[in-house]
């Protein structure tokens, strides 16, 4: 079982990497220097998508026992999208908590697993703006909308971008 302190230097090294090698699509840093368990993050929205040339800004809030549990995150930039709630906070599986599904919609192995960091996390979100999931959304009108209207959802996309 990981300790608050092994979150945070596992945190402080993640966040270092991404320092010094930057990830294609996103940048990523602390809300408060003095808090490693909330990170700041910009998405860039993906070439040849929706999303394209939008920026979306969103908070990551680690656990004290990661990488064992999932972070939430929440989009903090209007995201018209199936896959995220009205409040901004993302849903897909990578951010289940691990184990079986009670509902039967994710195996075991689509959900939370502590290999993850913040990088295949903020790529997972990017893959899931590039392909929204609306066999099981968060956001059941902009699923209904992405599905039955795409128009009528391209019109909403392209608001919240401005």
């Amino acid at each position: 079982m990981a300790s608050s302190s092994q979150a945070s230097l596992l945190l402080q090294k993640q966040l270092k990497d991404l320092c010094k090698q930057p990830v294609d699509g996103f940048s990523a840093g602390l809300v408060d220097e003095s808090n490693i368990f909330e990170w700041s993050v910009v998405i860039t929205g993906p070439p040849d998508t929706l999303y394209e040339g939008g920026f979306f800004n969103a908070v990551m809030t680690f656990p004290s026992n990661y990488p064992n549990s999932p972070p939430t995150v929440r989009f903090t930039s209007e995201v018209w999208h199936p896959n995220v709630y009205s409040d901004g906070k993302v849903c897909i599986s990578t951010l289940h908590q691990p184990g079986d599904d009670r509902n039967g919609y994710e195996l075991a192995s689509e959900r939370w697993t502590p290999v993850h960091t913040v990088e295949s996390i903020v790529l997972s979100i990017i893959s899931m703006l590039s392909s929204p999931n609306d066999e099981s959304p968060a956001n059941v009108e902009a699923a209904k909308e992405w599905r039955e209207s795409r128009g009528d959802f391209n019109k909403k996309l392209s608001q919240s971008m401005c």
